[in-house]
This record gives C-alpha cells, sequence and structure tokens, in this order.
C-alpha cells in the first residue's frame, strides 16, 4: 500500500529536467535542471513571463516533447524514457490538453468534436453528458463559427475531459478570452479538479491567478524560483486583477 501512497502524494515528478535546442553552434537551455513535485487531485498554476520555460515543461509533461537529461514520473512512470510509440499511448489515453486557442473541427458540431477525441481513447466519458457538465446542453449541435469563444474554450475543455485523462494540462486557456469569460472558465477548470480529483495544471503569466491554486510552481530563465503550497486556495470568484 506504501507504494500507491506515495504515487498519490508525487503523482507528477520532475528530476534534474533540462531540455536545451541546438542552433548551428548555440544552446538554448529552455530547461535548466528543473524540478518540482505535484500530488494527485491538486490544481496547481505554473507561472511566469514570457520565454521562462513553462511551455517546454508543459510540453515534456504532456508527452509532446522530450527531455535532453532528467526523469519525468508520472504516476510512477518514467515516460522520459518512453519510446516514440509509448509517448503516442501515452498522450493518447493518459493526458487532456486545452490550449489558448480551441483548435476545434470547424466542420464539425460540439458533440462531434468532442467525440471525435474519443474514438482513440479506452476509457472514455459520454461525450452528451460531459458538454452539459461544461454548461453547453443546449449547444451539442452548434458548429464552432455559432460559438462564443467562451463557448468554443468549453467545448475544447469538455473534449479533454471526456478523455478521462490522469492529467489535465491548460497552457493559456483564458489567454484569448475576455476577464468574465476567463474567469468562468477558470471556475469550470477548478471546479473539474475538486469534484472529479482530477490533477489539474494551468500555465499563465498572470500571477493573481496564484491564490486559486494548491500549488504554485514559478519559473524564471528555465529554472524554478519558487514553489508554495496553499493550505486554503481561494476561489477564482473572489479575485480580481
Amino acid at each position: 500500500m506504501a507504494k500507491d501512497q506515495d504515487f498519490e502524494k508525487d503523482f507528477v515528478r520532475l528530476k534534474n529536467v533540462s531540455k536545451i535546442y541546438r542552433m548551428g553552434e548555440v544552446e538554448i537551455r529552455a530547461v535548466d535542471k528543473i524540478e518540482f513535485t505535484i500530488d494527485k487531485g491538486e490544481f496547481v498554476v505554473v507561472v511566469g513571463p514570457s520565454g521562462a520555460g513553462k511551455t517546454t515543461v508543459l510540453n515534456i509533461l504532456g508527452g509532446m516533447d522530450t527531455v535532453t537529461s532528467g526523469d519525468v514520473l508520472v504516476n510512477g512512470e518514467n515516460i522520459a524514457k518512453y519510446s516514440q510509440r509509448k509517448l503516442t499511448g501515452y498522450r493518447r489515453d493518459d493526458i487532456g490538453f486545452v490550449f489558448q486557442f480551441y483548435n476545434l473541427v470547424p466542420n464539425l458540431t460540439a458533440k462531434e468534436n468532442v467525440e471525435l477525441a474519443l474514438q482513440i481513447c479506452k476509457e472514455p466519458l459520454d461525450a452528451v453528458q460531459v458538454l452539459k457538465e461544461v454548461g453547453l446542453g443546449n449547444r451539442l449541435d452548434n458548429f464552432p463559427a455559432q460559438l462564443s469563444g467562451g463557448e468554443q474554450q468549453r467545448v475544447s475543455i469538455a473534449r479533454a475531459l471526456a478523455k478521462n485523462p490522469k492529467l489535465l494540462l491548460c497552457d493559456e486557456p483564458t489567454g484569448a478570452l475576455d476577464y468574465q469569460t476567463g474567469k468562468a472558465i477558470l471556475k469550470l477548470l477548478q471546479d473539474t479538479c475538486r469534484e472529479r480529483g482530477m490533477t489539474v495544471i494551468v500555465i499563465t503569466h498572470n500571477s493573481a491567478l496564484t491564490p486559486m491554486a494548491d500549488r504554485v510552481i514559478k519559473i524564471k530563465n528555465g529554472k524554478v524560483s519558487r514553489m508554495t503550497e496553499n493550505a486554503h486556495p481561494t476561489p477564482i470568484e473572489n479575485i480580481e486583477w
């Protein structure tokens, strides 16, 4: 049992992770010997300025990028050692992605966009049920062009959630949205984390969002400059910026 409990505690662990891009003779250290842990079911905000390495960390966690060195443990599995084939399976089965831009298929309805992602998953949830849960029960048959920006982002969140992922990774999910819509999307993500016990990682440059997190990881120049835990996270409704 102890082993499982350890997994619950350090569900995600990055150990001495570096990512170096080479352009000719120039080396760019996007991530430089980074280390942090995340517990299962936490709502995590990764914050830092543009170019700090936040998105690189997210891409490594999501299996979209590989490390130059170091270990990336997710639920006890070291994905840094995975082959490309295993990484494809990991992305497909274990990871939900939400991006700044919604990446919906324009000629498919909201329901069909969600269903499309579920055709390749092991244990998907019901598309209609998840769309209802994100507040789009009356928009199932609408195409993306008929939806507002906030509604399109809700479809993309439903698509990620319906995969029933172990990790939900969100890269600037409110970047293209107005203030109130952005808050509603963050509330949806925070509620999802609480209600489903899902581990949610949100990347942002907006440090005003940090009080809503269980854990805050500040990244600067490819390193963790600070990691703090909030014993009492603030509901997003009570945060202004």
